[in-house]
């Protein structure tokens, strides 16, 4: 029930518990207990934040001595552009997932607020050029099919290139509702006015109209290990350029792929995914020989730990444990 909840949410963020618990076969005031259970315990959670178009994003490959791991992990977590942070078994120590408004200010900030903390040897940026899926697109597939049809939208897909340049920075009441709804995107209407100040009715008017301009991505994420998904893995891939678009579409069709985006480099293209063990890794890499036979995996790199994601701060078995609102760097 906890796990199809969670899929429920992630199929429609924000639909009302009425349909929720419609989907589930249970009644709502039973949804939206179990949710509270669920989202208190930090187990699973809504959140929202700025969509892709908007902003300029790289993955930085952090090497740190290795008594300064733990401490340049603690400090890259603390930091408001950074939205997430993984440690590594790999080549890399730490990989640092971050937003600035473009990319000088990128440049900047990753040179002197990452390369600067201390125990940092080197960092290796790799630009994000087209996101073709995020965790925000990604399922449990726990419900039933009469659910699943019950919340889901016909689902077409469609690449987004992020940035170079922040083109126009959100007005100060979206800012708001952007970061009143990072802590809580399941606010009602009320509750979100109250948090940033507006009427009911100025943020209900205001953020449907984010939702219909697409410049704003909810999501409901959960505590993954305890789902039973304990293995996390990178893959640095390349891609032949007129492969590349079909195979990143594809790639963020499968269950397992929780990041399909291209990147700068000859390595082109990063593929992340979540798997049920350490013995389910050959078994999707034979596949991904199989079906990709274009796709070359020039690296692996598995998570030992996630510390943060988008903006989440996570325990050791994944739970949150707290929030960091985005901002971007002043540099």
């Amino acid at each position: 029930m906890d796990l199809a909840l969670v899929d429920a949410l992630q199929a429609a963020p924000r639909a009302p518990w009425s349909r929720i618990g419609r989907a589930l076969g249970v009644d709502a005031t039973t949804a939206a207990r179990r949710w509270e259970r669920l989202r208190a315990g930090g187990l699973a959670w809504v959140s929202a934040y700025d969509s892709a178009k908007a902003t300029t994003v790289a993955y930085v490959e952090v090497r740190c001595r290795p008594r300064a791991v733990e401490s340049a992990g603690a400090a890259l977590a603390d930091m408001p552009w950074v939205f997430s942070v993984d440690e590594t078994a790999g080549e890399f120590d730490l990989l640092a997932s971050v937003v600035a408004a473009d990319l000088p200010s990128l440049g900047r900030s990753v040179h002197s607020l990452i390369g600067g903390l201390r125990g940092v040897r080197s960092t290796r940026t790799r630009l994000g050029i087209t996101l073709y899926s995020e965790g925000g697109d990604w399922r449990m597939r726990a419900m039933e099919p009469s659910g699943d049809a019950e919340l889901s939208a016909p689902r077409t897909s469609h690449p987004v290139a992020y940035s170079a340049h922040m083109h126009h920075r959100p007005p100060p009441e979206d800012q708001a509702l952007l970061e009143a709804l990072g802590r809580d995107g399941r606010l009602g209407y009320t509750d979100l006015g109250t948090a940033t100040g507006m009427s009911e009715h100025t943020a209900r008017r205001r953020l449907q109209r984010m939702i219909r301009d697409r410049d704003i991505t909810f999501r409901c994420d959960l505590a993954h290990p305890l789902a039973g998904l304990s293995t996390v893995v990178l893959y640095r891939t390349a891609v032949p350029h007129t492969h590349l678009e079909a195979t990143g579409n594809a790639l963020g069709r499968r269950e397992e792929v929780r990041l399909a985006v291209s990147v700068s480099g000859s390595d082109n293209l990063l593929v992340m995914v979540w798997l049920r063990g350490l013995h389910a890794i050959d078994p999707f890499e034979a596949h991904l020989a199989d079906r990709f036979p274009h796709l070359k995996v020039s690296d692996r790199t598995v998570f030992l730990h996630s510390r943060k994601r988008m903006g989440r701060l996570l325990d050791t078995t994944g739970r949150a444990v707290g929030h960091v609102p985005f901002s971007l760097p002043q540099v």
